[in-house]
């Protein structure tokens, strides 16, 4: 079975952010074509229904949903969160990456 991870920051931010969000609501992580390196990572709150391809993972509250064509080019990843003195974001640790941008939402397979 595929499978990523959610790091203890992600998921204590994942709680706080679906706390301010509609009952139902799950992060979606998805990979669509494009960015400068040909993939890129994208996240979205939403309160669909769970498709048939859909694999749910949870931590600590945190719901994470991934499809199962952007679950195979994750597989093995951790979602994880970064604070720094000038940001803070969902960063995709992710293996099976042979090359990344500078922003780190891109990445080459």
């Amino acid at each position: 079975m595929n499978a990523i991870s959610i790091s203890e920051a992600a998921a204590k931010r994942i709680a706080y952010l679906l706390s301010t969000e509609p009952n139902g609501s799950k992060l979606r992580v998805s990979v669509l074509g494009g960015g400068c390196s040909g993939f890129q990572y994208h996240f979205e709150f939403d309160t669909k229904d769970l498709a048939g391809d859909d694999q749910l993972f949870e931590k600590d509250g945190a719901t994470v949903v991934v499809d199962e064509i952007s679950l195979n080019m994750l597989n093995g990843s951790v979602v994880d969160y970064v604070e720094t003195l000038g940001a803070a974001a969902f960063e995709i640790k992710n293996p099976q990456a042979t090359a990344s941008c500078g922003c780190g939402n891109s990445f080459a397979v």
